[in-house]
């Protein structure tokens, strides 16, 4: 799981944590029952303070993205099919909202930014 925080985004590396935590669940990265990394391992690794990691993970286990087991390691909790489709277009709506902005700012017609976010999509890896 590859996790980078960048302390001068203006971001909350707690809230970049979240963020990127929800993006590997939502892509696959992570599944369900898989663990995360303990809050020392993380913090020592990204060389951030032990408590923001462990706010982080706080706050995943309150929105019951992951769960706790006394003892053993913070582990991926089971989403519903909803939940899982939900998560994505979350993830996608965050991406896409400075895009959004920037059409605007720009004084782009919608229909034309909506076509070719089409053709981007139906687009082959090339």
């Amino acid at each position: 799981m590859l996790i980078v925080v960048d302390p001068s985004s203006g971001v909350p590396v707690y809230r970049q944590l979240i963020q990127q935590i929800k993006f590997h669940i939502a892509g696959g990265i992570l599944n369900p029952g898989d663990p995360l990394p303990s809050t020392r391992a993380l913090s020592l690794e990204l060389g951030v303070n032990p408590m923001t990691i462990s706010k982080a993970y706080s706050f995943l286990e309150q929105e019951g993205v992951v769960e706790r087991r006394p003892g053993r390691p913070l582990v991926v909790k089971d989403q519903p099919q909803e939940q899982q489709h939900r998560d994505r277009l979350e993830q996608i709506g965050r991406e896409l909202a400075p895009v959004a902005a920037m059409a605007r700012q720009f004084g782009l017609d919608p229909d034309e930014v909506l076509a070719l976010f089409r053709a981007l999509l139906q687009e082959e890896d090339k």
